[in-house]
């Protein structure tokens, strides 16, 4: 094994440079600067090489995590960059927004030995980021066309994984999305300071060159229905992610000012790509000067509070019905949250919302945590008689995503759906109850993260290539019979 490499006796963990706090909560650009090539090459230095490499094992990509980072450590980036997207088809959004306090580097081994984690996200960050710089990601370079086509309804991680592996192959797809840029979430719900638009817009850019064709401002049931596409192409994905805001049944829910996380954090995002919205100019959904009280500890919770900050409000609060440790959010994430100036309300719940018109105050109750629910996390419980009052101009509800009624959207009552509203699919073949329709992403599995949106794309990717080659020869042997 090269000398280069089991460096974490010797170096310290080192994360790229944080912004200054007060400077970074007056824009929305990224916070964390890039590595530097030698030190990329030192904290690669760092893995050890592990012979079970839990990194890779918990990656949901199954990311060749010590590979590329021997190969960083070897000065052989562009070896890198190629073993890095050969299982993802996004490393440089990955390497951003990916919790890998939560996968690949909560479970590499030097971490469990209390030397600090090999800095995996900031090194392929910076692997990707390099690869742009000297023109090492290229369109796909396709060696023979087909003439099979795939239409695919959702222009976010999974619809775009699956796309780009397709179109390797030499089909014809077309990507179908509601909105007026590719990308979904990753435009539209993600913040800058966490991934800057650019990032999203070159990639997409590279899958157009690669001759992927994207239709926006398209919507399945109301321009074209399910099966109108069914005939169209040869093969459907349905990949739509879901978007509908849980809701929170309390007194005072329909008072105004009180908004889903993802109208807020559209809003701010569609601001930022320089358009017209309307909710932001007249100061509905703008948090500056207002006392923000954001309900959830997710990721989404995150980006509203952190969005908040950067928005001028008067003061952040975060209600959260557990304690810091059960927080389903990154803890990077929330860390990053009270350097910016958000005040966390621990175990808490919010019982009413009080105003006339307008929400003015959110009543909350104290919480405590009883014994451990089906989740492993211990459940909360209401302390009888705790109720104290929180001042609210802006309620953000940031309490997780249901799907929509996609069988009524797509005028396709045909289409199975679980009890949760999910798209029901045969496990190994990805297919749905309809032939040729499959699905991926969290429209099958409920709100998860991008990493596993790109992986059940790429799976997607392979059933629906089984399943065309399989038309194809049955074709051909009925046309020779």
């Amino acid at each position: 094994m090269t000398k280069k490499m089991l460096q974490f006796v010797d170096l310290k963990q080192e994360t790229p440079e944080k912004r200054n706090t007060e400077k970074r909560k007056k824009d929305f650009d990224e916070i964390y600067s890039h590595y530097i090539s030698e030190k990329a090459k030192e904290q690669s230095s760092r893995c050890s090489q592990c012979g079970i490499p839990f990194c890779q094992i918990h990656c949901p990509l199954s990311n060749n995590i010590p590979d590329w980072l021997k190969l960083t450590a070897e000065g052989r980036l562009k070896e890198a960059y190629e073993l890095s997207q050969s299982t993802n088809n996004m490393p440089e959004v990955c390497g951003r927004i990916c919790p890998q306090d939560r996968l690949c580097e909560g479970n590499c081994v030097i971490e469990q030995s209390g030397h600090g984690t090999v800095t995996i996200g900031s090194i392929e960050k910076y692997i990707t980021d390099t690869a742009w710089e000297k023109g090492w990601v290229q369109p796909v370079t396709v060696k023979k066309e087909l003439k099979q086509s795939i239409g695919i309804i959702g222009a976010g991680p999974a619809g775009i994984a699956c796309a780009e592996e397709l179109r390797k192959s030499g089909y014809q797809i077309t990507i179908y999305d509601r909105y007026d840029r590719p990308g979904g979430l990753l435009i539209y719900g993600i913040p800058n300071f966490k991934l800057e638009k650019f990032v999203v817009e070159r990639r997409t850019k590279i899958l157009k060159q690669s001759g992927i064709k994207f239709v926006q401002n398209f919507e399945v049931g109301k321009d074209k229905t399910l099966f109108d596409l069914k005939k169209k192409h040869d093969a459907v994905l349905i990949a739509t992610g879901v978007y509908k805001a849980r809701e929170i049944d309390i007194s005072g829910h329909n008072l105004e000012n009180i908004f889903p996380a993802m109208e807020f954090l559209t809003a701010s995002n569609r601001k930022g790509l320089g358009d017209k919205v309307e909710l932001f100019d007249n100061g509905t959904l703008n948090a500056e000067g207002k006392n923000v009280v954001v309900i959830g500890g997710g990721d989404t919770a995150m980006d509203c509070v952190r969005t908040s900050i950067r928005q001028k409000a008067k003061s952040v609060k975060c209600l959260y019905r557990r304690d810091r440790e059960n927080m389903p959010g990154s803890a990077r994430e929330v860390g990053n949250a009270i350097e910016e100036g958000v005040e966390f309300v621990w175990l808490t719940s919010p019982k009413k919302f009080l105003g006339d018109t307008k929400v003015k105050e959110v009543e909350v109750n104290k919480m405590q945590l009883g014994k451990p629910d089906s989740s492993g996390r211990k459940r909360p419980e209401i302390q009888i008689g705790s109720e104290f009052k929180i001042p609210a101009d802006l309620v953000i509800k940031s309490l997780g995503f249901d799907p929509e009624n996609l069988p009524k959207l797509f005028n396709a009552d045909e289409l199975a759906v679980s009890k949760w509203g999910t798209i029901k699919i045969d496990l190994k073949t990805m297919q749905t109850n309809l032939e040729g329709v499959f699905a991926a992403g969290d429209i099958v599995r409920g709100a998860s993260l991008v990493v596993w949106a790109i992986r059940d794309g790429r799976d997607a990717a392979d059933q629906i290539e089984k399943y065309l080659q399989k038309k194809l020869n049955k074709n051909k042997s009925e046309v020779a019979a």
